[in-house]
């Protein structure tokens, strides 16, 4: 199973267009119009998820923009007061979260697809080498790094229910928080 949304959307729309909608009966119009609602919904989100992060960088971006402009006319209305107050809260972290929101996530995932393949390649490369103490080591990391991979990719997918409801998986989010 793939975990990407750029892969799985593609393939859930050509499922739907090629078996489902087929089958779906063609006396039931709203039916057939749900699905194509859902067709197009789905191209639609493939199309947008990669700006997806950007849009919200730069909501963000307005919202704070937004925020100025209200502390700085609403500071002399008294009535205000304890609206600011909060609001330069948020704004402090809005800023914060803002200044680390650093590279995109399609540069990350273009710097994970090479990483992967050289890592591959230095792999394959270790494999030629004669046996000794360093060959073990450099498979018993591979060992090590795949066990953690499947695991952070088997919690991930774990709400489809492939793995049963006692495979004791943990929360993906403690695999991949910092």
């Amino acid at each position: 199973m793939e975990l990407r949304p750029s892969f799985q959307i593609p393939a859930l729309i050509k499922s739907l267009t090629d078996v489902v909608l087929p089958a779906v009966d063609p006396a039931n119009k709203l039916a057939q119009e749900q699905g194509q609602l859902v067709v197009a919904m789905l191209h639609l989100m493939a199309q947008r998820l990669p700006l997806q992060y950007h849009y919200d960088c730069h909501e963000l971006k307005q919202f704070l923009g937004l925020a100025d402009s209200l502390a700085a006319h609403g500071a002399a209305l008294p009535e205000l007061g304890e609206s600011l107050a909060a609001l330069a809260t948020d704004v402090e972290a809005g800023r914060a979260v803002l200044s680390r929101a650093g590279v995109a996530p399609a540069e990350l995932e273009a710097t994970n697809l090479a990483l992967r393949t050289s890592v591959g390649a230095a792999i394959s490369a270790s494999a030629m080498a004669a046996d000794g103490p360093d060959t073990k080591a450099i498979n018993a990391a591979v060992m090590a790094h795949a066990q953690e991979m499947l695991l952070r990719e088997r919690a991930w997918l774990a709400m489809q229910g492939w793995e049963g409801p006692n495979a004791g998986l943990p929360a993906v989010e403690t695999l991949i928080g910092d």
